[in-house]
């Protein structure tokens, strides 16, 4: 079976693919990958074949501000708009003329895509080619879900309702730029239009089935995934795709006291005054061990403020590693990293309120799995009663261990596997 991957150039939307893929290229089937010059580097080192952009601009969080400097000025539904405009729907139309292309040279028989890649719906509707796609459930919402990208808890109170009817067209006018670029997209396509909130998940409806990521638990209780979509547990990353192992010192693989990892992500990391350096000055050289991870920002500055032999800071750990030795980990509620932190057992800090970071730190706080800071820029003394609260909140700890055997009791790449393996390929393929 010839199997196409693609992503948005981020790594919370590369990553998840990352162990399926290998996988599936491991059982004999010719997998390829279509990305940018940056994210090829990265499919390379997996081992799989690269169908380089022809048309399409790669956009990442290293280029982001500087093809577009008048977003880093951008917050709130003005964010979500210019993101969703230009990081998702700006590109679709190149995109999948450089499908097209790609074709005549591989003809693939399955497309598997982050569902925020929306030129699967045309992949699926022009061209009937079988779609699969990931997803956080977050970004698949049922009736009953709050609104997106604001980190709002489920309604409960008329308050509560009267509140999300109002960012819910908050965001239908924010959206309206990206939507109406998509929707031209559709038409010359001859594809009827998306709806006015129809994003982030309607473009994902033409997907054989989503694969969500992660499970129940993680999610507002009482959730309901759409037909096409399912819970397999988390889409752990191959090996290969995080990069080189780093040597942990006795201090952290050896500790005697409780031990903080603190994490900006790969994108809004270039201002370690956000979140490394409140939670290194909260905690460095006082009772704890702490490690900071940026990302390669300022690695060096912050090692000669903050030297000390309680703390390590360094460009980057894979969290395989580094989980197994932590207690709790500050976060700026980047899915993937989150959802490490729990497979490991890790209650979790969230502070974070850009690109829906929000709304995973609201799913913690719900389901008392750690503590929501709802701020961009905690002070280190918030910062330190919550690492103080969570530690001590045994019925966090508890929610985290069954958890932690809840993402344990699913094989995500098995069930994308089976998925997939299960297409029925035309006699001419």
């Amino acid at each position: 079976m010839r199997i196409l991957f693609a992503s948005p150039a981020a790594d919370g939307h590369f990553n998840p693919l990352t162990g399926v893929a290998t996988h599936l290229a491991t059982r004999g089937h010719d997998v390829r990958w279509y990305a940018g010059p940056q994210y090829a580097r990265r499919v390379e080192a997996l081992g799989i074949p690269v169908l380089p952009y022809r048309r399409a601009v790669e956009v990442t969080g290293d280029n982001i501000n500087t093809l577009f400097p008048e977003r880093a000025r951008l917050k709130g539904p003005r964010l979500v708009s210019f993101d969703l405009d230009t990081f998702f729907v700006g590109n679709v139309e190149e995109q999948f003329a450089d499908l097209v292309d790609l074709r005549g040279d591989f003809p693939f028989d399955v497309f598997v895509c982050d569902g925020g890649m929306y030129v699967e719906q045309l992949v699926a509707e022009e061209l009937g080619i079988p779609v699969f796609a990931t997803a956080m459930s977050a970004v698949v919402p049922d009736a009953a879900s709050p609104p997106p990208f604001f980190g709002l808890r489920p309604a409960r109170t008329v308050v509560d309702r009267a509140r999300h009817r109002v960012v819910r067209a908050m965001l239908r006018s924010g959206m309206r730029r990206g939507v109406q670029h998509y929707n031209d997209i559709l038409a010359a396509h001859g594809i009827p239009p998306i709806p006015a909130d129809g994003f982030p998940h309607v473009p994902m409806a033409s997907a054989r089935k989503i694969f969500l990521d992660g499970v129940p638990g993680l999610e507002f209780p009482g959730y309901r995934p759409p037909a096409n979509a399912e819970f397999v547990g988390p889409l752990v990353p191959t090996r290969a795709a995080l990069g080189a192992d780093v040597p942990l010192p006795d201090v952290v693989t050896g500790h005697t006291v409780p031990v903080v990892a603190v994490s900006q992500g790969t994108v809004d990391n270039t201002d370690p005054g956000k979140l490394i350096e409140p939670t290194l000055e909260a905690l460095a050289g006082d009772g704890y061990v702490v490690v900071a991870t940026t990302g390669g920002s300022r690695t060096e500055e912050l090692r000669a403020r903050f030297g000390g032999p309680g703390v390590v800071v360094e460009d980057f750990i894979p969290y395989a590693s580094l989980f197994p030795h932590v207690d709790v980990f500050v976060s700026n509620g980047g899915y993937g990293s989150v959802v490490a932190a729990l497979r490991h057992g890790v209650p979790v800090v969230g502070a974070g309120t850009r690109e829906g970071k929000n709304d995973v730190n609201a799913r913690l706080a719900v389901n008392r799995l750690g503590a929501d800071l709802r701020s961009e820029h905690p002070g280190p003394a918030r910062i330190r009663r919550a690492v103080e609260r969570v530690l001590a909140d045994a019925t966090v700890l508890a929610n985290v261990e069954r958890l932690r055997a809840e993402l344990a009791a699913h094989d995500a790449v098995a069930t994308v596997t089976a998925a997939v393996e299960a297409v029925e390929l035309s006699p001419a393929a």
